[in-house]
């Protein structure tokens, strides 16, 4: 798949302790040690139920270009900081972890291991910023886009964020996330070129305002675009000139030429109160399937307040509050030791804090997710250990982590593994699908999901699980450390 972060070497976007922990590592002769770092997130944003993971493939990219060339080199070696021998092994540095992942389009819920990468010290832990950078922001705007798209209740939803997304990266990855979120399309040229998006869009009201006449600017459009013109109509007066000028030029151009319009689109105003009277005045027209777009500091909470009100809106542009998530513009990933080898076995690390929510699910895992077998819908995830498999033949007992009276027996269900191997020993072994597959999964796994799970205001906490050999190592090693009971 094109990928623009392949476009360049970005082996040095990371952060500074990453280097000089490598190197202490190096020194130390802690570098060649396998570790394991897991990827995982603490609370969905805007409160609610479900995200969306997205971002891996530009992980994946990423890593099968990581090199440090010799001005990389060149810079590190004048901060007087590294070794030389360090620098030496840079300078012919080969990735050689594992990695495994859930692909992109999956629900995804806090505490589980989004991404875990398996390899030496100095590798597993130098690659954290961009797994983080990716995937953070490909995730937030996925899941930010789910959100407006399940508000317009089947209606169109298109991304017009690009001028306001922070950085030209912003604006190309998060159409990529919007789109894999459910957006039909996007206003973002090269995310078509370089990612199939459709994009998406007409005129703007310089187009109407370097006319003499209103009329005359939808009279040229129109002869330029018969087959798919859609007028922008309020540059000066919605009802007054915008809708009439429109039905004239659909008449008066379009209908000559055996074409008819495509839609209007209102920027500004009262947009529920123009949208009934505007098809009003289509409908009576005779243009019942001139659609109405609408656009203008759109969300899903004013979306939802729109449809509720009885707008007459076939499709909606959203722009800023979608392409910044700026309503909970931060995912909050973050990228954690949870085990070394030793001797060839696997010794379980853990984050201990006062915080309850910032205590680390400790080792090797494996995640799981139980799909009730009648209704197809997800029970719960599941995190065991890396060597426990669920047999979903049989009862399986689950129970609430943090309150673990509170339990139930799963049957009749089926257990899935959500993650994927991604590389082996630095070699890709996974077939990235497209950007349009992605976003077909995701409306598939989205459906999975109770309605409780996914409504706006107080869903229902999606249950993740530990098995009772995780929850166990997890209490030793709080026990250990002082924290037990």
């Amino acid at each position: 798949m094109t990928n623009l972060y392949g476009k360049e070497n970005l082996t040095m976007l990371t952060d500074f302790y990453e280097l000089t922990m490598a190197n202490g590592f190096f020194e130390n002769g802690r570098g060649d040690q396998i570790t394991y770092f897991d990827m995982f997130f603490r609370t969905v944003p805007d409160g609610g139920g479900a995200a969306i993971m997205a971002g891996l493939d530009q992980v994946i990219e990423y890593l099968k270009n990581l090199s440090f060339s010799d001005e990389d080199i060149a810079y590190l070696r004048s901060k007087k900081l590294f070794s030389e021998r360090f620098l030496e092994f840079l300078s012919d540095f080969t990735f050689t972890c594992d990695v495994w992942a859930i692909p992109e389009g999956t629900p995804i819920f806090p505490g589980e291991p989004l991404l875990t990468v398996r390899g030496p010290a100095m590798q597993a832990q130098f690659v954290e910023t961009m797994i983080l950078l990716a995937i953070n922001h490909q995730s937030l705007i996925a899941t930010k886009a789910n959100r407006i798209v399940r508000a317009a209740d089947g209606r169109a939803v298109m991304e017009f964020g690009s001028r306001r997304a922070q950085g030209f990266n912003g604006a190309v990855y998060g159409a990529r996330a919007a789109y894999i979120g459910g957006c039909v399309g996007t206003a973002c040229t090269i995310a078509d070129r370089e990612f199939g998006i459709p994009a998406l869009g007409t005129m703007a009201h310089s187009w109407v305002q370097l006319f003499d006449t209103e009329y005359e600017a939808f009279a040229a459009y129109a002869r330029v675009y018969p087959h798919s013109c859609t007028l922008l109509v309020d540059t000066y007066n919605v009802l007054k000139s915008g809708i009439p000028n429109a039905i004239r030029v659909f008449d008066e151009v379009l209908k000559p030429l055996g074409c008819r319009p495509k839609g209007i689109r209102l920027d500004s105003g009262d947009i529920t109160y123009l949208s009934k009277k505007a098809r009003k005045m289509l409908d009576e027209a005779g243009y019942p399937d001139c659609q109405i777009c609408v656009s203008n500091s759109l969300d899903e909470i004013i979306i939802r307040d729109m449809i509720a009100q009885g707008a007459k809106i076939d499709s909606f542009g959203v722009g800023e509050r979608l392409i910044t998530a700026s309503s909970d513009p931060v995912f909050g990933g973050v990228y954690k030791l949870a085990a070394v080898e030793k001797d060839g076995e696997i010794v379980s690390r853990i984050k201990v804090s006062e915080n309850v929510a910032k205590i680390t699910n400790p080792g090797f895992k494996e995640l799981w997710r139980l799909y009730d077998n009648e209704t197809g819908k997800a029970i719960a995830d599941v995190l065991t250990m890396h060597d426990e498999v669920i047999d979903d033949t049989k009862p399986y007992e689950i129970f609430d982590p943090e309150h673990i009276w509170k339990s139930k027996t799963v049957t009749d269900f089926r257990a899935v593994r959500l993650r994927k191997p991604i590389f082996e020993k630095g070699r890709c072994v996974y077939a990235s699908p497209t950007v349009t597959e992605i976003r077909h999964y995701c409306k598939e796994q989205m459906a999975t999901l109770w309605d409780e799970v996914l409504r706006f205001e107080n869903p229902h906490r999606y249950y993740v699980d530990l098995s009772q050999a995780l929850w166990d190592e997890k209490h030793r090693l709080l026990t250990l450390h002082g924290h037990g009971k």
